[in-house]
């Protein structure tokens, strides 16, 4: 999947969209592409001599390749977006540093209402890197009033 197709999918754009391409998708899980450049905002000074990835956006890498998974459903209600409600069993196993491409895993594990769950995994060298489980629930992109998580 393009970044053209990855920012219909989703409103994140550069320098908060994280995921470089789709290498898979089905109706339950997906698979994405991250390489992470020297330039990017967030390792610039996130110690700066030996500059590695936050884990907050290892999360976010998740949660956008969430919001795409879970675009397929939202299609047939248009003006909805996944918003973050819930991180949990969140755990850094390797760094991340810049240069480093990663593959991004998130599996829908189940649907209540308008919540989803899901896990999701980041692999640095087919090693896992990070993983969390999170929760989204849709809302109206029409009248936010700002309030709520990320995707």
């Amino acid at each position: 999947m393009s970044v053209q197709e990855i920012e219909q999918a989703i409103p994140h754009r550069p320098p908060m969209r994280l995921l470089d391409e789709i290498v898979s998708r089905d109706e339950s899980q997906i698979v994405c592409r991250k390489t992470f450049s020297p330039d990017e905002f967030f390792v610039q000074g996130h110690f700066p001599d030996t500059p590695i990835v936050p884990g907050v956006i290892q999360c976010e890498c998740c949660l956008q390749a969430g919001a795409v998974l879970l675009q397929q459903s939202l299609d047939a209600t248009p003006g909805t977006v996944p918003v973050a409600t819930r991180m949990d069993g969140v755990k850094f196993k390797r760094m991340v540093k810049p240069g480093d491409t990663v593959e991004i895993h998130v599996t829908l594990n189940e649907k209540v209402s308008n919540a989803f769950f899901l896990t999701g995994k980041m692999l640095l060298d087919g090693k896992v890197a990070m993983r969390l489980d999170f929760a989204c629930s849709v809302t109206s992109v029409a009248g936010s009033d700002g309030e709520g998580g990320s995707t």
